[in-house]
């Protein structure tokens, strides 16, 4: 940004627009591919994985609806996917309690598959976005929502592979407590930037 105060030039605002729409179109596709999923599987590892792609889905709305526009709104933008996220991972956790008290048995084929077809969507976002990682406060955090994203796919995978080793639910009890931990880190990661933002 130069010196004039002026935004952005407008060729990067449409090429941040053209990511956003094409990362937005992808985790909305994973996040209803990924809740019939796990619903099927009885997989809290899948259903975690499918409500964080969820998340990113707003996130990439808000960062679509942020370009542009001023700091402020970028700063409350940010803080704003922040605080849906921590929702996110607090209601992941709560699930998880639900399953393991009513029991569950998840289906490591459905849970292996689904998380492989996660894990490439994830890993094409992530590098279309690699560019807005040390960008505005509002991008910084939709490369932060990927990150963790491919992580939790990683887990979810690990964990299909040790219920179907195992024949026990356990695994992905386990992961999807660690799925919602971790996003809510990430949710604190992102409102703390956004926060440090605000105080400049």
């Amino acid at each position: 940004m130069s010196d004039c105060g002026c935004g952005p030039p407008a060729t990067v605002n449409a090429q941040e627009r053209r990511i956003l729409i094409i990362a937005l179109t992808l985790n909305a596709a994973m996040a209803v591919i990924g809740g019939v999923a796990g619903w099927i599987a009885q997989s809290t590892g899948l259903l975690a994985d499918a409500l964080d792609m969820l998340s990113d889905a707003t996130a990439y709305s808000i960062g679509l609806l942020a370009i542009g526009r001023s700091a402020r709104f970028k700063i409350n933008a940010a803080y704003l996917s922040g605080s849906l996220l921590l929702l996110l991972g607090v209601a992941v956790l709560v699930e998880v309690g639900r399953r393991v008290a009513i029991g569950a048995e998840p289906l490591s084929g459905w849970m292996i598959g689904t998380a492989l077809l996660s894990l490439i969507v994830n890993l094409v976002v992530l590098r279309l976005l690699a560019p807005m990682k040390s960008g505005e406060v509002h991008l910084r955090a939709t490369w932060l929502f990927t990150r963790a994203d491919v992580v939790a796919n990683l887990g979810v995978i690990l964990a299909g592979l040790l219920v179907l080793w195992l024949r026990v639910p356990y695994p992905d009890f386990v992961i999807g407590t660690l799925i919602g931990l971790y996003v809510i880190k990430e949710a604190i990661e992102i409102l703390r930037d956004a926060r440090s933002e605000a105080d400049e």
